[in-house]
């Protein structure tokens, strides 16, 4: 089979998950994308350079027997654009890595009117009829967004198309995000340098650093476990804009030398011996559909401290859960203090079997057997 994946925001989680399916499928897999930038405007305007885009692969004589695209784009208007190329359509699949119904506004985004939001979930909603068959990367992801799609439709002052909700859930289902973990695997050597044993355990963060990841409840317990006198070292990593924001400089100088590192990874290698290195993964987010940087942590044998909703239930069984999620502030907190005071006694060397089926190896086969039958 010939797959084209079509990713309009082509950077970052969206390339590494097209490129990680390109190279672990057994199907020809090709990518056809724009860079991972300007997200509105790929919402808005990407279709139309897409379009025309593929129209110059089918002339030059590609074809494809199933398309995979992602959400961030119009697929509605992108089909409308090539409805009258030669030959059949072949089938289209729309891969939900996140929506702008639930996503929630960031607090410096000075376009606020109820115009815009509607604008690019009707974008979601439009593609999620045209497309064949939905995926998304979590069932909490695919469950809040047939949740909120009813609302969202209710606001329409007529012709709210509420019946279209259930044409999409018909053909909605949750396939997870494939990650390339094995390539953290091949890295752990890196850290056997850094000596555990003899050092406090180290705390780590790895999101972006941004207003959904809810950075300030990060670090006010950080400084209330410092008030207390709980020994502990941390590593703050993760992407950001430039200048870095206010919160994490004023918290780069009351951690200080308990701080080890401040900053992106200059290397997969140097993010992944942090990983390794790392003792406990203290999450505070409000928001994730999926969590990518946990499952990495995780792999690399992070104790996880998660909050107990959004997709993180989903990672690990039941039995599980009272282990490694948490109910409110200071129920976290608790957790982390007491995790702290015992860590060098707690055997956390088979936590990559928890989260070991995300790899590639693993996912690919199923979302090859996804796309086939597709095909029948």
């Amino acid at each position: 089979m010939r797959i084209l994946i079509i990713e309009p925001f082509n950077g970052g989680s969206h390339a590494a998950w097209a490129q990680g399916y390109q190279r672990h499928s057994s199907h020809i897999v090709e990518i056809l994308g724009l860079p991972g930038k300007n997200w509105k405007w790929r919402m808005l305007g990407a279709a139309v350079t897409l379009a025309r885009q593929y129209r110059v692969l089918l002339a030059s004589g590609k074809q494809y027997d199933l398309i995979l695209a992602s959400d961030m784009f119009d697929l509605a208007v992108f089909l409308g654009l090539v409805s009258n190329l030669p030959g059949s359509r072949p089938p289209v699949a729309l891969y939900f890595h996140e929506n702008q119904l639930t996503y929630p506004q960031s607090p410096n985004d000075q376009v606020r009117s109820v115009g815009r939001d509607r604008k690019f979930g009707l974008i979601n909603f439009t593609s999620a009829l045209a497309t064949d068959a939905c995926f998304f990367n979590s069932a909490f992801h695919r469950q809040s967004f047939l949740e909120a799609l009813p609302v969202f439709l209710g606001r329409s002052p007529d012709y709210q198309e509420l019946d279209a909700v259930a044409e999409i859930e018909k053909k909605s289902e949750v396939l997870h995000l494939g990650l390339d973990l094995e390539r953290l695997a091949a890295l752990k050597s890196s850290a056997d340098l850094f000596d555990k044993t003899s050092r406090p355990p180290l705390i780590l963060w790895n999101h972006r650093w941004e207003y959904d990841k809810n950075p300030a409840e990060f670090f006010a317990i950080l400084q209330k476990l410092m008030v207390a006198g709980v020994d502990f070292e941390v590593v703050i990593l993760g992407e950001h804009y430039q200048p870095p924001p206010e919160l994490f400089l004023e918290n780069r100088e009351l951690l200080g030398s308990r701080l080890l590192h401040f900053g992106y990874a200059e290397s997969f290698a140097d993010y992944a011996a942090w990983l390794w290195r790392a003792d406990i993964l203290p999450v505070t987010s409000n928001h994730d559909f999926f969590g990518a940087s946990v499952v990495e942590a995780v792999y690399c044998n992070c104790y996880p401290l998660l909050p107990h909703r959004l997709a993180y239930p989903e990672h690990f069984s039941k039995s599980e859960h009272g282990k490694f999620l948490y109910c409110d502030t200071k129920d976290l907190y608790l957790k982390l203090k007491s995790l702290l005071e015992c860590m060098r006694e707690v055997d956390s060397s088979n936590f990559s079997s928890l989260v070991a089926h995300y790899d590639w190896s693993v996912m690919a086969p199923r979302y090859d057997e996804r796309m086939t039958r597709m095909l029948a």
